[in-house]
């Protein structure tokens, strides 16, 4: 069953959604190329957390063992803090939630490392405008088959695939709660229909290559079946008839 939020709740949300953008420019600053580990960053993020008064989502959460999800090159998501040392050339896609007053947000940005190849910056730039493509289909009456569309249409046309077996999700009072699949592909007008109140991520997972994925012997780590490179984009979102609002900004 999906609960819808009001105004009210949407607000606490969106305290929660502030913290995880917070969290994610500033751990995102510090990344040194030749000498930053993603295990350094979970650290980071970790403290940033707390001193916001908020609660790492993901700890502990069915057993991840840490604060963030960081996932580097041809990680698609999940990926646990390491001790690698994160090199120039390098993409990392940076996962939080966080729990405030009770309510959750998520979100997730993948950033260079220096400077990377024109191939690499051209799949983070079309996996970002691909959340934008779907945000921008989250509407009250719409469906979530159209958000997703519009996803999979933008990756596809621009030589790109998006991954099947990892989708968004509803969010609230827990970090994952129906709807349950808000997929990155899909058929307009099908799916669940999108109504006033609805909270949810949004976050298409898209690889350079192949779509299939594999999961490492960690149980979480997913990684690319070819090794290509996967960029990772995803806000928390509220749609309520005044139109949609992206909650995990620091703006407003």
């Amino acid at each position: 069953m999906i609960y819808l939020k009001k105004k009210s709740e949407i607000a606490l949300m969106k305290e929660s959604g502030r913290i995880v953008a917070r969290t994610l420019r500033l751990v995102s600053e510090s990344i040194v190329p030749g000498k930053t580990t993603p295990r350094q960053l979970d650290a980071l993020a970790h403290r940033l957390i707390l001193e916001e008064g908020g609660i790492p989502s993901f700890l502990n959460y069915k057993g991840y063992p840490a604060t963030a999800c960081i996932s580097v090159n041809e990680v698609v998501i999940h990926g646990i803090p390491d001790d690698r040392v994160l090199q120039e050339g390098d993409i990392i896609d940076l996962d939080f939630g966080v729990i405030k007053e009770g309510w959750h947000a998520d979100g997730a940005w993948t950033y260079p490392v220096g400077t990377i190849s024109a191939d690499a910056q051209r799949l983070l730039n079309v996996t970002r405008e691909s959340l934008y493509q779907g945000i921008g289909k989250a509407r009250v009456g719409k469906r979530l088959g159209d958000v997703g569309h519009a996803i999979q249409k933008y990756v596809e046309n621009n030589g790109y695939s998006v991954v099947r077996e990892m989708v968004g999700h509803g969010i609230g009072r827990n970090l994952h709660e129906a709807p349950h699949s808000v997929a990155n592909y899909g058929r307009p007008n099908t799916g669940e229909m999108i109504r006033d109140g609805m909270t949810m991520c949004i976050e298409p997972m898209v690889n350079m290559g192949r779509p299939e994925i594999k999961i490492l012997d960690d149980g979480w780590t997913a990684v690319t079946v070819d090794g290509k490179l996967s960029a990772h984009f995803e806000h928390t979102i509220a749609v309520t008839k005044e139109g949609v609002e992206i909650l995990t900004t620091e703006e407003g």
